[in-house]
């Protein structure tokens, strides 16, 4: 299952309107909707989310809407991903676009560059440039001017199930986090012991390199990897650590568990289409030992699977004592070109990534905000989500290009080919590295 960056949310989306009928349209006249004061001017907001984090959101909608005298937000859940906007780049071109749009904070620059997005300088937006944390605020830019507004963030670890690993005779204590960051070679050897097959099909896998968070980006960080030398303004996927990271996690570890084989595991147990709800989520169900996930995931086990016996540990490292790595992503709210209600959606805004939405976000998904006073609440980070903030401030972030989208479907295809074997991973590195620094060159010296 292919889940989003810096998200717990399968790809393919269900279209939900979240408050009212679905519309494509930009603004509405007559009556207010339900919870928002007459006289205010409706601005249709658009999010790529799903449940649970959309009924956070649709609370931030509903307390927004109270308080508001001139605005009035009406939610809708469209399908996308972190680089498919195709819907929205439609609605913008036809001029019935939203108001507002929540999108992949990595992909700014490079929809600002296409033309997608409102320049929020006007608004005043970069007066709100030190609330934010340096690396979200540096994603919201192009060209140096801001684009959109942050409004959330994350980082990753290694979640393991205690009780399967004690069942097949291992003691979890092994992965105890006191213990640092454990290596890849231990990871794969429990995670050996943990595989059980039916019928020459896999009903529990102890650990898929490929699946949730296992990313291009998390195994070459997790090796030391660098994505991109600002020096040279070009992009290095083919940094030998990132092309060793290749060859350990995707065409070794995947292609000894058979990348066909874990295909049909993921579309019984983690299917991309339909989504998977996630009280089915393959580590929650107890058919995966160990997966790289997120803190959305403390979340979800709380809500879904209380009971479960879980350890957080560091991302695996290739070598013992290596330094854990760790990303951070994150998504943001920006106003598209064309937008008819624009200073409505600054308003909305400025409420949704500011304190009070991010401080609800926080509490109800067990996301991190990048509102910076926020993270010394210790309030909002109770129990294992403290240690995710305490990995903000050395957490890497994916290179703030305006070819990111770009450069990851790159990443993406190059990784595919490692698992399948169909290119040596060196190769296909190579390739994502030419292809990504042609469409990048127009834009170099990149400015911050």
């Amino acid at each position: 299952m292919r889940l989003l960056p810096g998200r717990g949310i399968p790809v393919l989306l269900l279209s939900v309107v979240v408050v009212a009928a679905c519309s494509t349209g930009g603004t509405s006249s007559g009556a207010p909707l339900p919870g928002c004061n007459s006289g205010t001017k409706q601005a249709l907001f658009w999010t790529s989310h799903t449940p649970p984090d959309t009924d956070s959101e649709q609370n931030i909608v509903n307390n927004f809407n109270k308080q508001s005298k001139t605005t009035c937000v009406k939610m809708v859940a469209v399908p996308g991903s972190e680089t498919d906007i195709a819907k929205l780049t439609t609605a913008v071109r036809g001029g019935t676009g939203p108001d507002i749009y929540e999108l992949d904070r990595f992909t700014v620059a490079e929809r600002a560059a296409a033309g997608v997005l409102t320049d929020l300088s006007s608004y005043g937006a970069a007066d709100m440039a030190s609330n934010y944390l340096d690396f979200a605020w540096k994603e919201a830019l192009f060209k140096g001017k801001p684009y959109a507004l942050p409004d959330d963030t994350d980082a990753r670890v290694l979640y393991y199930n205690k009780d399967m690993m004690q069942a097949a005779g291992e003691d979890p204590s092994q992965l105890d986090i006191a213990k640092g960051a454990p290596t890849v070679a231990l990871v794969r050897t429990l995670a050996n012991k943990l595989n059980k097959k039916t019928n020459g099909k896999y009903t529990v896998v102890g650990f898929d390199p490929r699946l949730n968070q296992g990313w291009h980006y998390t195994w070459g960080f997790a090796y030391g990897g660098s994505f991109f030398d600002a020096s040279t303004c070009k992009v290095t996927p083919d940094d030998p650590k990132i092309v060793q990271a290749f060859k350990d996690m995707f065409w070794d570890w995947a292609g000894s568990l058979g990348v066909s084989d874990l295909q049909t595991f993921e579309s019984t147990y983690a299917p991309d289409t339909p989504p998977l709800p996630q009280a089915q989520d393959a580590f929650i169900t107890g058919h995966l030992g160990m997966v790289v996930s997120g803190d959305w995931m403390i979340g979800l086990l709380q809500k879904y699977a209380p009971n479960l016996h879980y350890g957080i540990t560091y991302i695996p490292v290739p070598n013992q004592g290596d330094t854990p790595a760790t990303w951070a992503g994150g998504w943001s709210v920006v106003i598209p070109k064309g937008a008819k209600n624009g200073s409505g959606g600054w308003e909305f805004m400025k409420y949704f990534a500011g304190e009070d939405g991010q401080r609800t976000y926080t509490q109800q998904t067990t996301h991190m905000p990048t509102w910076k006073s926020l993270l010394t609440d210790t309030s909002l980070f109770p129990g294992d989500h403290a240690l995710f903030v305490k990995q903000l401030p050395v957490a890497h972030s994916r290179p703030a290009l305006p070819v990111g989208a770009f450069y990851w479907d790159q990443l993406t295809i190059a990784q595919s080919d490692a698992e399948h074997h169909t290119k040596d991973p060196g190769a296909a590195l190579k390739a994502a590295a030419d292809a990504t620094n042609a469409k990048l060159q127009p834009f170099c010296p990149i400015a911050t």
